[in-house]
């Protein structure tokens, strides 16, 4: 059995020896393994490192460097190069804990054997180690990406580990030209289909670093408005049975930010809900007048 692990990475040059000791510690177990990195226009020595990585010979490396088109389309690359039966995202900035390999592997028959599943859901550690949002609240039983977060507010990073035959029939959408999406977005579209498999074990740990997208959330918006934009547009699409008022509002208000960013009009027509277009409806001005202030100011949402 293969796993394939993805990174892309942008002058990172300085935390790629962690990710690669992470890996080297869990080569005892019987998984075989391949690193697959983009390097997405990096100006620092990242070639310079990978290539020592290379010349130690202990593990299959893969290595591209790509003109900076952004994180998304650095994985959509990787996801192209992987020839493994799982698939793994890992961060730059992040690394495997000591036991993952042993974990992704004990329960990687699962995945592969069922055709209904197109992934493992485990949790992920911060560098102080404690687990990032929350534990699973049904742990071994099937469900979505949308419904664990949506419905059963779920909170913190996941990491996923694909079924690589599915995960190959998808990749991140990117809008107009935009370097970002959420992951979310293919998730959802993945989980029309398919359903992942949650597991209280933590397999990956990190915490965001200054430079990263998370962490610089509002600037992300500014630069990606038109992906958010459909992220939202297709969560409202849905009938949201089931997902959380708070949830709910969550959608809506961002829906109407992006909707501003994109220059988009008012428009229920496509939504499902009879709820959610009244809530549109009744939050709509306040929403445009809150994001005409924050963004003509320049301040934080």
């Amino acid at each position: 059995m293969k796993l394939s692990v993805l990174t892309a990475t942008y002058n990172r040059a300085k935390y790629l020896p962690k990710l690669y000791e992470s890996i080297k510690n869990n080569l005892k177990y019987n998984l075989n393994v391949e690193w697959i990195i983009v390097d997405d226009g990096s100006e620092d020595d990242t070639k310079q490192y990978v290539q020592n990585f290379i010349n130690e010979n202990l593990f299959t490396i893969k290595y591209l460097y790509q003109k900076n088109s952004g994180k998304m389309s650095a994985i959509n690359e990787a996801v192209n190069l992987s020839s493994g039966d799982l698939i793994v995202d890992c961060d730059s900035d992040d690394f495997f804990t000591d036991d993952s390999f042993k974990i992704i592997e004990e329960y990687a028959r699962k995945l592969l054997q069922n055709e209904d599943l197109y992934g493992l859901v485990f949790l992920k550690k911060e560098n102080d180690g404690k687990i990032s949002g929350k534990e699973f609240n049904k742990e071994n039983v099937p469900t979505t990406m949308f419904d664990l977060y949506f419905k059963e507010d779920i909170k913190g990073e996941k990491i996923l580990v694909f079924n690589s035959k599915i995960r190959k029939e998808y990749v991140h959408e990117l809008e107009k030209e935009e370097k970002f999406v959420t992951e979310a977005r293919m998730y959802h579209k993945m989980d029309e289909k398919y359903k992942i498999y949650p597991i209280n074990k933590a397999v990956e740990q990190g915490s965001y670093i200054e430079d990263g997208y998370t962490k610089n959330i509002n600037k992300t918006f500014k630069e990606a408005p038109f992906g958010y934009y459909m992220y939202f547009r297709e969560i409202l699409e849905k009938d949201m049975k089931g997902v959380l008022f708070s949830k709910r509002l969550y959608v809506i208000k961002h829906f109407i930010l992006f909707g501003y960013l994109t220059y988009n009009k008012f428009n229920v027509n496509f939504i499902k809900s009879k709820l959610n277009k009244f809530l549109y409806i009744i939050l709509y001005l306040p929403g445009i007048y809150k994001s005409k202030k924050y963004y003509n100011e320049e301040k934080e949402i």
